[in-house]
């Protein structure tokens, strides 16, 4: 798989005219020219997508219709990552677990149209925690033990999930699990489930079948994303131009209790990492990258539609190896540290 050129190339500022300090723009349509910008065609204009008191007001008073949209949190690429050596929507492969559909739009945050023919990148780990690619370094917590392989009476060497229960998780840089930023560890597998890279359309969606994420120690249930601009699609992956994001999605702790309750899931031995004790999720909602989540409450079983709208700089380059943001900080702050399992 031909790496993605975006490794070797730096940030690109914007002219200061074009792109504010907040890194926002609000768009105003008049009466019935409404600029559906959310995911489904909805009008996203609450507080976590960045509208201002004064800009709701306004909107309220004049009966106009705006959206604002910050830039979505970058995060730590975290260890596991692969460059898009698959390109394909529907990334479930043969795992077991609860049925999801990811829907992201991906949008330019400052002119809020949305990005096409962005290539999305996302992967997570299966019901119990395992990465594929990686199956001998994370060990996940499942009642069917440790990975084939993978030595008895002591975890794999390196493996996040091997840490005493009372390492802290903000370790320095070095530390086990490579410290802030996520070190990336070289695939020990040619396991490539649960992983999957495709374009945006000309509305700037794309949509991925998958299974609901599990969890296994230090971190809550999240699924990691890039978005890729600016390079060629090929037969054999996407090539060139730059990465403009790296984060994470993450899942409201009603959802992950009732999944919980599900087989594979129910199985886990691992103790879970709640929303709010995670040390990647910066707890600032849709813009952190919190997912709207939609099922049936009493049968999540049956599946669960998650959404979300990516605000994105296209002329920025977040690889997610320096630039990670942890709580506390704002959309490319670098990270003194992260959770040792990212």
């Amino acid at each position: 798989m031909h790496a993605l050129a975006s490794r070797a190339m730096t940030e690109k500022q914007a002219p200061a005219h074009k792109r504010n300090l907040t890194r926002r723009k609000v768009v105003v349509a008049g009466g019935a020219a409404v600029a559906a910008v959310g995911v489904g065609g909805g009008i996203a204009a609450t507080a976590n997508a960045g509208q201002t008191k004064d800009t709701a007001t306004s909107t309220a008073s004049a009966g106009s219709a705006e959206t604002c949209y910050k830039l979505t949190s970058e995060t730590t690429e975290g260890p596991y990552y692969i460059d898009a050596d698959k390109l394909r929507t529907d990334i479930t492969e043969d795992k077991e677990g609860i049925p999801l559909t990811l829907r992201i739009k991906v949008i330019d945050s400052e002119t809020c149209k949305p990005l096409r023919n962005a290539a999305v990148d996302v992967w997570h780990c299966d019901a119990l925690g395992i990465y594929s690619g990686y199956e001998s370094l994370s060990t996940g917590g499942g009642g069917g033990g440790m990975p084939s392989g993978a030595p008895t009476g002591e975890p794999p060497s390196g493996t996040p999930t091997g840490m005493p229960t009372d390492m802290p998780t903000d370790m320095p840089s070095g530390g086990p699990g490579g410290g802030g930023g996520g070190v990336h560890e070289e695939p020990t597998d040619d396991e490539r489930y649960l992983r999957g890279t495709w374009r945006t359309d000309k509305q700037g969606y794309v949509t991925f079948k998958t299974i609901f994420p599990g969890w296994y120690q230090g971190r809550c249930v999240h699924i990691h994303t890039k978005v890729h601009v600016g390079g060629e699609w090929a037969d054999t992956g996407y090539e060139g131009g730059n990465t403009c994001h790296t984060g994470q999605f993450f899942f409201d702790e009603e959802a992950v209790l009732a999944s919980a309750e599900v087989e594979p899931y129910s199985t886990s031995t691992t103790e879970r990492t709640t929303l709010t004790e995670d040390t990647i999720y910066d707890q600032s909602g849709t813009q952190g990258g919190l997912l709207k989540l939609k099922y049936k409450k009493k049968d999540i079983a049956k599946g669960v539609v998650a959404t979300i709208t990516v605000g994105v700089d296209p002329e920025a380059t977040h690889e997610g190896t320096e630039d990670s943001v942890q709580p506390g900080g704002g959309p490319g702050t670098a990270s003194p540290s992260a959770s040792a399992a990212s």
